[in-house]
């Protein structure tokens, strides 16, 4: 899929590369929008940087100037765990808990979500309803863009060929604001949004939940997604709000100015005449949520991760004992030999040979372990996913030089033939397997569930299940299997 891949270790030799390679590169993180791209052919980097081994990049922190900043690595689980996210940016951190699945959210980032451009996604909505800003960085400058100015249309953006998104910011919400975001999708989970929308809401004083109902509203941003070649802002809806109190027939008449504002298409999700009507609907459904103070009822308290018994953040580098591991930037070309040293299963690997593939084809190709199966290749049926540094993701979506300096876990390494992993034993018990081609990832999912919390409830399950698809059991038996193996597990 590429011919060069690159693995610095520090920000000026991303810049030094990105002016040496220019269009012909691009910048890997999460790599769930550029692989997926890729294998369509929406884009044919011949180069790809991988960022993931600079230190210090998933940062986030409120400045002094009361924005909130995310650093380029930040990822959208981090966004949903993050207390000052919550706290300061919570229509940002609803659309992160609904982007895609926990595997994805574990590996995809904000800045990417960004770069992606696509006016469906997900967060750009809310970072468009809060102010949101980039901060673009080459060899040679750095500048700050608004996102209004930084979106040019479907999937384009100002970014020069040599630079990187380094920062994403955004206006921190004070207490006398509420904010919510919302989603239409074709179903509950991994679905991209046929209308969504962010609100934010000010009132003239701080307001309790209770007091909603008659507080006048100073302020109000309404941003609307997928309806448009980029995000659009509802400015005559949210004029209809100010000075008023957010009555029934206030927030009616925002909802239809806020219809009239969406520019939609008739594709493949949805006509343009059905995107108009669900934007008057969940306009109103956002107002009305946030008057009655329910907005933070959407995430949970405590989401489900898959992260195991880590802290979510993948190490910037390893402690396996590679035997090349210079200063410089690693280069995989497909011209020479490439070099992988990874521990698997707790068996260290060097592998040498064509290392363009994604780390699915790596592990069933040059390690043998087919256990691992492919289903989509796109990330929306979970039969690949495995442990990278023990946090659960999809192994179709990364590329295999990110197996480099990394420890991986796949389903043959979960248990063994003498000792089943609980999980795998609660199987087999609860008679959870047909077919078989899903199990390994509904296993390893279900493993890292356990891992971090021993006691799920059914709903954390369904949870740890959004990004697993399987065609036999109809799940109930897959999650009574969890429930009995939270028992062995205590």
């Amino acid at each position: 899929m590429w011919q060069k891949y690159f693995t610095p270790t520090t920000m000026q030799q991303v810049f030094a590369l990105l002016d040496e390679y220019r269009s012909a590169a691009r910048i890997v993180a999460g790599g769930t929008d550029l692989i997926v791209e890729m294998e369509r052919g929406v884009r044919r980097p011949s180069v790809l940087i991988d960022i993931t081994r600079i230190p210090n990049l998933d940062y986030i922190f409120l400045d002094d100037g009361n924005r909130l900043h995310l650093g380029p690595l930040v990822t959208h689980n981090q966004v949903v765990a993050s207390g000052l996210c919550r706290q300061y940016a919570l229509p940002l951190a609803i659309a992160c808990w609904m982007v895609g699945s926990p595997q994805i959210r574990n590996r995809g980032t904000v800045a990417g979500n960004l770069i992606t451009a696509s006016p469906a996604n997900d967060t750009i909505t809310p970072l468009w309803a809060l102010d949101g800003e980039v901060t673009l960085q080459s060899a040679h400058d750095t500048r700050v863009v608004p996102l209004a100015k930084f979106f040019q249309g479907v999937r384009k953006t100002v970014l020069r060929d040599n630079e990187m998104v380094v920062d994403i910011s955004l206006r921190a919400m004070s207490p006398d604001q509420c904010g919510t975001f919302m989603k239409l999708g074709l179903r509950i989970a991994q679905a991209i949004a046929v209308v969504n929308v962010a609100a934010v809401v000010t009132f003239a004083e701080a307001a309790t939940s209770a007091a909603r109902m008659n507080a006048l509203v100073s302020d109000a941003r309404i941003a609307l997604g997928s309806v448009g070649p980029t995000i659009i802002r509802a400015y005559e809806a949210e004029k209809t709000l100010i000075g008023r109190s957010l009555s029934h027939e206030a927030i009616h008449q925002a909802a239809e100015r806020a219809a009239e504002a969406a520019q939609p298409i008739d594709d493949i999700r949805g006509s343009a005449a059905y995107r108009r009507l669900m934007v008057a609907v969940y306009t109103r459904r956002a107002l009305e949520q946030i008057r009655a103070g329910h907005e933070r009822d959407v995430l949970p308290t405590r989401p489900v991760m898959l992260w195991g018994g880590t802290d979510g953040r993948f190490p910037p580098w390893s402690s396996l004992p590679l035997t090349r591991q210079g200063g410089g930037p690693l280069v995989h070309s497909r011209d020479e030999d490439q070099v992988i040293e990874t521990e698997v299963n707790g068996k260290l690997y060097r592998v040498k040979g064509r290392s363009d593939k994604t780390l699915l084809r790596f592990l069933r190709e040059d390690l043998g372990l087919i256990g691992t199966k492919e289903g989509c290749a796109e990330g929306e049926c979970g039969a690949c996913t495995v442990f990278l540094d023990g946090i659960a993701v999809m192994s179709c979506l990364v590329p295999a030089p990110r197996a480099h300096g990394s420890r991986i876990t796949t389903i043959e390494g979960l248990g063994s033939a003498e000792r089943l992993h609980p999980v795998q034993e609660a199987f087999i018990d609860a008679g959870a397997v047909q077919c078989g081609y899903c199990i390994p990832g509904f296993i390893m999912s279900g493993a890292s569930l356990l891992a971090e919390k021993t006691t799920p409830t059914r709903d954390e399950i369904r949870q740890a299940f959004t990004g697993n698809l399987c065609r036999c059991t109809g799940y109930y038996s897959i999650i009574n299997a969890i429930e009995k193996a939270a028992e062995k597990y205590q």
